[in-house]
């Protein structure tokens, strides 16, 4: 039997309120862009709606500059996954700053995948 299709769509991508990530709501989206303030408060992400893919695995990872880590080693992407509660569902994926700001800038790829399928793969830019 073949592999069941599943479907996504991009529905807002930019900066965002405050993620409450122990909650239930997605944070309000305020402004499109690809390119975002290095700035404290300042989140940033995109919004992903999938559909018929309930019970899938969606993996996640946000690539950015190299930063050090808490014992002064470049820190790698960021990664993880979870398995996907509903047959319509949306997800946000994102991030916010920490101090140092400076070594937060450059190229930051944010992608997602399906079932081992890449479903969504944006770059931001971020500047002081």
């Amino acid at each position: 039997m073949a592999k069941k299709q599943c479907e996504t769509r991009m529905v807002s991508y930019g900066i965002y309120s405050e993620f409450d990530r122990d909650g239930r709501d997605l944070p309000k989206f305020l402004e499109p862009t690809w390119t975002i303030p290095v700035a404290m408060g300042v989140e940033f992400g995109y919004v992903l709606e999938i559909k018929k893919a309930r019970g899938q695995f969606l993996t996640f990872e946000i690539d950015h500059p190299s930063f050090l880590d808490s014992r002064g080693n470049p820190a790698g992407p960021f990664t993880g996954e979870i398995r996907i509660p509903h047959s319509t569902w949306r997800f946000f994926l994102g991030d916010t700053f920490w101090l140092p700001l400076e070594d937060k800038v450059g190229k930051w790829r944010l992608r997602v995948w399906i079932a081992g399928d890449l479903v969504a793969d944006k770059t931001f830019t971020m500047v002081l």
